[in-house]
This record gives structure tokens, sequence and C-alpha cells, in this order.
């Protein structure tokens, strides 16, 4: 007679190695590329069999998906905790005031998670070197809907916040968004280079990236936001 508690043991079993997996995979992928990234590697690092990641995720480009997806579906909830509240706010985007300090979230809550998340953005940095081709064998039309979709609601508080003369240009918000997003793991991953290039500083510490954070913020929020002062 099959029992509840072993069968609920299973899916715990399940579920606790396929998030194994996902974390195995996105240190290789991190380290070495898709391409230089080998199944076996991954397995290895999960401790778990190769046959159970092909059983899971189907194949290699099964499983590189699933790590992007599962960092997409993070920062679209991180998103939508800052936009919500500002969503049933229907004059935040003709409040000077209150939208840059809705960007100053925005962009800064962006540059705590990819400092939070550095296999993530090391994945990142493969990609755009490679011109985005891994990405693109597996954003199949839906999943561009949805993250059409996801964007929507951003997209429309930029148009309103440029209808009423607060942005500077009118870009794809969408577009604005990514070149923010490019800002900040640019900065992240090039620490080394500026850390050979300022020797005398230490560019990892605590305070050295909140002053970081704090320029990229202003430099993007800036970049976007006409000055009404001036």
């Amino acid at each position: 007679m099959d029992d509840p508690e072993r069968r609920r043991g299973r899916v715990h079993n399940a579920e606790g190695a396929r998030e194994a997996i996902l974390n195995a995979a996105e240190a290789v992928f991190a380290e070495h590329g898709f391409d230089g990234a080998r199944v076996d590697a991954i397995a290895e690092t999960a401790g778990y069999n190769k046959s159970l990641l092909f059983q899971y995720f189907g194949d290699k480009i099964g499983l590189y998906k699933a790590v992007i997806r599962r960092a997409d579906k993070e920062i679209t909830e991180f998103e939508m905790r800052v936009l919500l509240p500002v969503l049933k706010d229907e004059t935040i985007a003709s409040d000077a005031r209150r939208f840059k300090i809705f960007l100053e979230t925005m962009i800064g809550g962006l540059f705590d998670y990819l400092l939070d998340h550095p296999r993530l953005t090391r994945i990142i940095v493969w990609e755009q070197a490679e011109g985005w081709q891994t990405y693109a064998k597996f954003l199949t039309r839906a999943d561009t809907r949805a993250d059409i979709e996801d964007a929507d609601q951003f997209r429309i508080l930029l148009h309103k916040a440029r209808r009423a003369g607060l942005l500077r240009s009118d870009v794809d918000p969408i577009i604005q968004l990514i070149i923010a997003e490019q800002m900040c793991w640019s900065y992240l991953t090039s620490i080394p280079l500026y850390q050979i290039l300022l020797a005398d500083e230490d560019l990892s510490t605590a305070e050295a990236l909140a002053r970081a954070r704090e320029y990229i913020v202003a430099f993007v929020v800036h970049g976007m936001m006409i000055d009404k002062e001036g």
C-alpha cells in the first residue's frame, strides 16, 4: 500500500534535486559559458547522476533555459513588488519627486540583485559576448509574449511620465531599463579591471560598492529624467 508520507518525501527530494541541479548548472555556466559547460561537470557538481538531469530538463539547452528562467522570475517578482504600489497611484507619473524616487528604487534594486547573484551576472556577460545566440535558441514566441506582458506595466508607466514631461527620451522603456541593467552588470564584472587600474583602492568593500551603486543610480536617473530645476 502506498504511504502518503513516502510520496511527500519523494516530492520534497525531487524539488531539492532540481534546485541543486539548477544551482550547479548556474555555477558551471557562469565559469565556462554555455558552449564550454559540460553536463558531466554539472552532474558531478550537483551530486546527481547525469540521467536525472536529462529526466528533469531534457537536454543541456533545457537546463540552461531553466537557469535563465529562474532568474527572470526572481527579477520580475522584484520589479512587480516595486511597480504594483506605484501603479495604484495614478498621479506618480506626473510628480517629478516621487517618480525620481521610484526610478532610484528600481535601479538600486537591480544593482543589489546582480551584486547578490554574481554567477548570473557572469552568464549575462557570456551571452553578451556571444551575441545572445544561446538565448535566442530557446526564446520562443510564447516566452517573448510573456516577457512583454510582464514589462507592459513598466512601459505604460514610463510612457505616462514621458507625456507628463518627466523623461528626456521616447526610446522604448524596455530598452531604457536594459541599458540601466547593463550599467550595473558592466560595473560589477569590471571590478577586477578597475582594481588593476586603481591598485591602492579596495573596490570590493561594502563602502565602495555602496558608492558605486549611488553613482550608477544617479547617472541613470539623471540621464532619463528632465531636470525641472535647470
